[in-house]
């Protein structure tokens, strides 16, 4: 099968039109689905577990009809026992396998923390390397229809803290397939996260076998005046506020971070360098959030370059409300980021 590797050297390359071009369009969890039945087709380690991946909906689509293809030996139905689960999983990794465990929503992703954060993200530095853990965990996230405050949560920035475990969050079919490739074909666990109203969007994304490298974002809006780093589905939010505040006058560049664990510094030195404002889009609550470790990064490493304070847009610090009415006011949208881009740059 053919493989490709996005290649990002250079600051200036950053700016990737090829995930936006193209006349193949495919939706996110199509890019996903694909995704897995090459890397199943490619390599025969690499099997998929969690509740629910063999049936009719197969996790929203993106495990439809692989246990047909492959085999139930290596895309199987799990019963609700997360810690063992995870824990299994991390030992098929230790013992050579590439196994890929869903988590359909990341709140009971908690009950997986001891197997995650005490064995599998510690086990190459505990044996100097000479063990590799290459884990996948799919975990999706965030905002339902009334899910409320068991089956919303978006807990990302609790696992910054985890040495040895790495992050990736795209927002787009392309970013979605790519860093699924790339994360399945690393050797440490990564934690892959989706948010659940991104399942629908579409993009381009080329049929061939790709790899995005993790730890590295793109520039999807170039602009003067005020950068805006958006995590996940907020980059739909923040795209459409510097649609808006470009008729205000107001030049927004819109950076699409991809990994949050390594997060690509660079990329957002050389933008605040250029907008001298900061706005942080992200999908949890605001303390301890992603948005905050950001925010602690740029007061450390670009506090020279900003003309006013960092701003972040999160979701309150309360439990998420079931009703559709108060959810409507509880989750940050395009109005809360070009509300807070005005104050900065017009003050």
């Amino acid at each position: 099968m053919p493989w490709t590797t996005v290649q990002v050297e250079k600051l200036e390359n950053f700016y990737i039109k090829s995930d936006s071009e193209g006349d193949r369009i495919l939706s996110y969890r199509d890019a996903l689905h694909e995704a897995l039945d090459q890397s199943l087709a490619r390599d025969p380690r690499v099997f998929i577990m969690g509740e629910g991946v063999d049936d009719v909906a197969g996790v929203f689509g993106t495990t439809k009809g692989l246990k047909e293809k492959y085999g139930e030996n290596r895309v199987f139905d799990t019963p609700i026992a997360e810690n063992s689960l995870t824990g299994i999983a991390a030992g098929a990794a230790m013992a050579g396998l590439r196994p890929v465990l869903i988590h359909a929503r990341m709140d009971f992703l908690l009950l997986s923390f001891d197997q995650l954060v005490n064995h599998a993200s510690k086990w190459s530095y505990m044996f100097a390397g000479q063990v590799k853990v290459p884990m996948v965990v799919r975990t999706i996230s965030a905002r339902g229809w009334g899910s409320g405050s068991q089956h919303s949560q978006c807990i990302q920035g609790m696992l910054m803290n985890v040495p040895g475990l790495k992050i990736v969050a795209p927002a787009t079919p392309y970013d979605a397939k790519g860093l699924m490739v790339s994360a399945i074909i690393d050797d440490n666990p990564v934690l892959f996260v989706e948010h659940r109203w991104l399942h629908k969007t579409t993009g381009h994304v080329p049929e061939e076998l790709y790899s995005i490298p993790i730890g590295r974002g793109v520039i999807r809006r170039k602009g003067e005046d005020v950068t805006i780093v958006a995590i996940s589905y907020m980059l739909v939010e923040a795209l459409k506020a510097s649609e808006k505040l470009q008729k205000e006058g107001i030049s927004a560049e819109v950076v699409d971070l991809r990994s949050l664990k390594p997060f690509d510094e660079a990329i957002i030195l050389e933008s605040v360098a250029k907008t001298g404002r900061l706005i942080i889009a992200d999908t949890g609550n605001k303390t301890g959030s992603v948005a905050s470790e950001i925010a602690a990064f740029a007061a450390e490493k670009a506090f020279h370059l900003l003309k006013k304070p960092v701003k972040r847009v999160c979701c309150p610090d309360t439990p998420t409300p079931t009703s559709d009415v108060l959810e409507k006011a509880y989750y940050p949208t395009d109005e809360d980021i070009y509300n807070e881009a005005v104050k900065l740059v017009k003050g």
